[in-house]
Formats: C-alpha cells, sequence, structure tokens
C-alpha cells in the first residue's frame, strides 16, 4: 500500500490501518469504511483478498453507485481484486458492474465482461431481483455490441418481464434481432432450444430471405403468424411488423409526374420519366392498384405554382422537380398539402416542410460511402485529388467531414483543372516538390553537389481520385512514377462510363470505386429489357433511367420508409432507406477493376470486420 493511498483513508482509521499492514493481519477495518476506491483496494490487498474484504468491496461499490459515483465504483469492480474470488462473489461483482457499465455507456468493459458471461446469468440471483438484473444484462450484451445474446436474455427471461406490456417488450426483442448479422441468426437456429426462441429466430429469418421484398414482407408475416399461432410474437405481433402489415399494400392511386422536357435539362428528364414509367409498365402490382400517371413539364416554370395547380387535381403523390432551384422556391412554404417526392435536394440549412422527400443522385452519398469504406479498410489517412468547381467543393466536403465522423482524416486535397499539368498536380500531391527543395537547401548549405532521389510523403494510406476516365487513365500511371504505385486508389462512379473496356481501362488497374447496382449488374432483367427498347437512352443516360425506376419503387413505399426504423429497398440506384427529415440516403455497390474489367466486391463498413473478397465473376 503506497504513502498516497493512505493519506487517502479518513484520518481516523489511518493509523490502524497503518498497524495492520505492519502486523500484516487486519485489524477490523473494511474496504467499505475507505473514502476513494484507490483506499478501499489497498485494504483489501492487505487482508489478502479474504472473502469479508471482497464483500467490503462490492458494499463500497454499491454505495458509490447510490451516490451516482459509477466511475469509482468502476475501479473497484474492475480491478484484479476479483481474480480469484467464489462463485457468489462473482455473481454479485458482475451484477454491480453491469449497473455501471449501463450508467456510463462504457462499451470496452461491456465487451470484457461479457466474453464469457452465460445468457442465463440472471437466473443466479434471487427470485425478486431476476427481472432487473436480465435487464442490466441485455443492456450490457447490447453495448457490448452482442446484440443476439441480448435478444437471447430477453427471451429467456420473458416470464419475469411481461405484465401487460407484451408489445413493447417484444418490440425490443425484435429491434436487437434486427440489429444481428444474418449468419448469426442462422447459426444460431441450427442449435436453438424452446419454442419461443426457435419462432423469433425463424420470424428474423423469413425477412431476410433474398426474395422477400418490401413489398412482400407483409404476406410474409402473416405466414410466419399462421405457422407459429401460439407465439408470443404471434399473440402481441411487434408493432413494427403491425405497421409493415398495413402499410406494406398501400399504393397511391394517382401521381403527377414533373420535369424538365423541354430546355437544358430534357435529355435528363426525359431518361427519369422513361426510367419511371419503364418502372410502371412492368409493375406486377399495378392492375391491382389501378394507378394513374400524369407528366407535367416543369421547364420555365414557376413550381410553386404549378405545385399549387397540380395539387387542385387531387393527387395523392408529386414526383419532382428536378431542378433545384425550383425545390429549393417551393420548399418555401410552411405545409405541402399533396406529399412531394422531390428528385433533388435542398440547400444546406434549408429547413424542409411536412410532406416533403427528397431524393437524387447524390455526390455527397459517395463522397461519404468512399470515406466509409476507407475506414473498413483500415486506411485512415488518405489524400483527394478532386477538380475544382462547386460540384468538387461538394464533394470535398463531405469526404472530409465523414472521414472525420469515421475518426479518419483527409491528410491533404488537392484541386485540379483538366486543362494544367498533371504531373505537376501529382507532385504536388505527394509533396515531390518539397523533398526536392530539401534537397536543394541541403547543396546550399553544404556547398555541394549531392546525389537526389525525390521521395514522397509516406504518412498517406491511400488515394482518393474524383476523376473521369479519360482524366483517371493519366493520373493512375503517375502515381506509380512518384513511388505512390503502391498506394490504394479510391473513386466515385464518375471513373467507369459504365461499359466494360479492358484494352482502355487497363490503366486503372485495382481501382476501387462505388457505382449504381444498375451500372454494375449488367443482367439485371429491366436493364436488359430496356437497353432492347431504348438502348441510346440507357447507353448515355443510364444512370438517370434507373434513377426513374427508384423513383417508381419509392413513389408506394415513402410511409414504410419513413415509419419502420432500418427499413430499405434494394434499387437500382443502390439500398434505399431513409433518415428521420425526408431525405432518401443510398448505399452504392462496390467494385474493382481488374484486367481493366470491374469486379464485384461486397458491401462493407466501418463497423464490419470480417473480410470481403471480391467475387469471382467479371461484369462483361
Amino acid at each position: 500500500m503506497t504513502t498516497r493511498a493512505l493519506l487517502r483513508l479518513r484520518p481516523a482509521f489511518l493509523f490502524a490501518a497503518m498497524l495492520m499492514i505492519a502486523a500484516c493481519a487486519p485489524f477490523g477495518i473494511q474496504p467499505d469504511q475507505a473514502d476513494s476506491p484507490e483506499g478501499a483496494l489497498a485494504i483489501a490487498e492487505s487482508s489478502g483478498y479474504s472473502e469479508t474484504a471482497l464483500k467490503g468491496l462490492l458494499s463500497t461499490a454499491s454505495r458509490y453507485q447510490t451516490a451516482d459515483r459509477h466511475k469509482d465504483a468502476r475501479t473497484i469492480l474492475r480491478s484484479t481484486a476479483f481474480a480469484k474470488a467464489s462463485d457468489a462473489i462473482i455473481d454479485q461483482q458482475r451484477l454491480l458492474a453491469m449497473s455501471s457499465i449501463v450508467e456510463l455507456e462504457d462499451r470496452d468493459w461491456a465487451r470484457k465482461l461479457t466474453t464469457n458471461l452465460p445468457v442465463e446469468q440472471f437466473s443466479r440471483y434471487p427470485q425478486d431481483r431476476q427481472a432487473s438484473a436480465a435487464q442490466l444484462q441485455a443492456r450490457t450484451f447490447k453495448l457490448a455490441g452482442r446484440t443476439l445474446a441480448a435478444a437471447q436474455t430477453l427471451m429467456a427471461s420473458a416470464d419475469l418481464q411481461r405484465d401487460g406490456n407484451s408489445v413493447d417488450y417484444n418490440d425490443r426483442i425484435w429491434q436487437l434481432l434486427k440489429e444481428t448479422q444474418t449468419s448469426l441468426l442462422e447459426k444460431k437456429a441450427q442449435t436453438a432450444i424452446g419454442y419461443e426462441q426457435q419462432g423469433w429466430l425463424e420470424l428474423a429469418l423469413s425477412l431476410r430471405k433474398p426474395d422477400v421484398s418490401l413489398d412482400s414482407q407483409g404476406g410474409t408475416i402473416r405466414g410466419w403468424q399462421s405457422n407459429w399461432a401460439d407465439h408470443p410474437a404471434a399473440v402481441n405481433l411487434p408493432s413494427e411488423l403491425s405497421l409493415i402489415i398495413s402499410l406494406s399494400e398501400e399504393r397511391p392511386g394517382s401521381i403527377a409526374l414533373a420535369l424538365p422536357l423541354t430546355g437544358p435539362l430534357a435529355e435528363a428528364g426525359k431518361a427519369i420519366r422513361d426510367g419511371f414509367m419503364a418502372a410502371y409498365y412492368t409493375d406486377g402490382k399495378r392492375a391491382d392498384a389501378d394507378v394513374r400517371i400524369d407528366v407535367f413539364n416543369t421547364d420555365e416554370q414557376d413550381f410553386p405554382a404549378l405545385y399549387t395547380e397540380i395539387a387542385k387535381a387531387g393527387p395523392d403523390l408529386i414526383v419532382g422537380p428536378l431542378e433545384k432551384t425550383a425545390l429549393n422556391s417551393v420548399a418555401q412554404r410552411a405545409t405541402l398539402p399533396v406529399p412531394l417526392l422531390a428528385l433533388n435536394y435542398l440547400d444546406d440549412g434549408q429547413k424542409a416542410p411536412a410532406n416533403l422527400y427528397q431524393y437524387g443522385l447524390s455526390a455527397e452519398d459517395e463522397a461519404r460511402q468512399i470515406a466509409d469504406r476507407l475506414v473498413a479498410d483500415n486506411l485512415s489517412q488518405a489524400v483527394a485529388l478532386i477538380p475544382y468547381g462547386d460540384w468538387g467543393d461538394r464533394i470535398e466536403q463531405a469526404l472530409v467531414k465523414r472521414m472525420t465522423a469515421d475518426n479518419g482524416r483527409i491528410l491533404d486535397v488537392v484541386r485540379y483543372d483538366r486543362e494544367e499539368n498533371l504531373r505537376k498536380t501529382v507532385a504536388s500531391l505527394f509533396d515531390i516538390d518539397v523533398s526536392r527543395q530539401r534537397a536543394i537547401t541541403v547543396e546550399q548549405t553544404i556547398g555541394l553537389n549531392i546525389e537526389f532521389e525525390p521521395r514522397r510523403r509516406q504518412d498517406i494510406d491511400a488515394i482518393v481520385l474524383v476523376a473521369s476516365p479519360t482524366i483517371a487513365r493519366q493520373l493512375k500511371p503517375m502515381f506509380a512514377f512518384y513511388f505512390g504505385g503502391n498506394l490504394p486508389v479510391y473513386s466515385p462512379s464518375i471513373i467507369y462510363t459504365g461499359t466494360p473496356d479492358s484494352g482502355r481501362d487497363g490503366d486503372l488497374e485495382n481501382i476501387h470505386f462505388t457505382d449504381l447496382p444498375w451500372m454494375l449488374s449488367p443482367d439485371e432483367p429491366l436493364r436488359k429489357q430496356a437497353s432492347a427498347a431504348l438502348p441510346d437512352v440507357t447507353q448515355r443516360y443510364g444512370r438517370l433511367f434507373a434513377m426513374g425506376v427508384d423513383a417508381y419503387q419509392l413513389s408506394s413505399k415513402l410511409q414504410l420508409l419513413s415509419r419502420v426504423e432500418g427499413s430499405d429497398i434494394n434499387g437500382l440506384t443502390g439500398t434505399l432507406s431513409m433518415t428521420p427529415s425526408g431525405v432518401v440516403s443510398r448505399q452504392q455497390q462496390w467494385a474493382m477493376f481488374k484486367n481493366g474489367v470491374p469486379v464485384k466486391l461486397e458491401s462493407k463498413t466501418p463497423d464490419n470486420t470480417e473480410p470481403t473478397p471480391p467475387t469471382a465473376t467479371p461484369l462483361r
């Protein structure tokens, strides 16, 4: 015991403690009589961590928790004092630890505590404490990232918990199962014991089957209810699943499609219109819903006035406008009586009125996905080459912000113009000029010529390259020339034309890029049909055509996406979900150039630690 620890004890016990240490035997002083956690631990240590001393430590930790001193309680409960304690002491230590873990939201402690924590741990406590112990245990498992174990804890303690609020309890189990990886659910389903657990796992897995879309989820849930009629979740269905059933078959009866069909944005507007109508005519449920679509030209129109005119006809939904200025103007209204699915995004900071949904092919979405992928691939320090202009400004801002949020860092951003000396641009990116200047300075200092080989900066993990295929084919070889050929390169969709070209794209070898599923799935049925019927549109404006297709898919799913947390659509422009503010966000797919041909990669996020190798089949 140190002098500093002794000084933290109450003065009345200081001399007694010194005598106790000197005699190597306890004189009655206990850890719960210390003023500090360090003092309590010192007293327990001096007694050889006896059963009485360890109980005193637990009493001290409990007293600290009552006084909201959870950090002090943590000091005791995370110490090695309990390394050789009896099972009874360990059980009490675990229960107190879970209480402070939850209060402090200490994820690291939660992960360590739950490493060998059995799901039935809560049942080791007295009957009147088991319900509260199970609640703490479930929350601790969740903080540790072990959502399946948290759900199992609630399932196992169900008889202790349900007191007339079964739906709320089932909601918690369902949300935990939703957050659990499919592979873990499948593994547990093979060994699950008990009717209740088996039913929950089958319910969760049934909604994850590849052929179950947001459209068919309602029927899948009903089918499960029929097969598991006596299951607690079938009797009291989680509220989210009840909502899916009620909303899954709701479809707008009348849609107004408002797009620029003349003027400078005419080609873009027509491509979106064609995609929207192609999805409409291939919709197997269209006949049952009897959906009507009216098309309006927004070119040279005052959109707020056009919106008012369209609204008088009483459509269920207006899709458009595409023009950002038109969207900004109509969003000045306090309310939108007819829901509006805009095909663009409001300016940053502009408040969206109720009933406004925003969807588009956002460059910022791609920048954020690149940042996520870099961090997921353990490449936390990157440099970026981005063209000048407003579009480049938006990419830079989104990239830097997301990298910072992901605990990564953009070391430097070099902006360029396609007409300037690209070799000089790359040299600036790698600080080659700085290296050369250092050599010149040395020569001037010593007055002698020296042999000099320039070196690039050494703190770079990866390069973000924002460039068209023509420019990227020039820049990529320059990375090797300036000693950066071993650095991984990540790009947005602008780098890919959409047509595999192994002859020309050999210079893009190993570049990772994100793009729409439409561009990376040439065998997708609708793409094949549309390419045969409208080859010029799909070749030149494929991404906008896909946007039109997904706008139609969204038209009947807005309520589901906005009200059912975690719901999404596997669209042709990406996996579509919705933020609480009504903004549709997209997760695109990933590919990498191999032998000049894109090869699809599996999805990956900063929280996904499993390896994600490329698929075996290249796009041809």
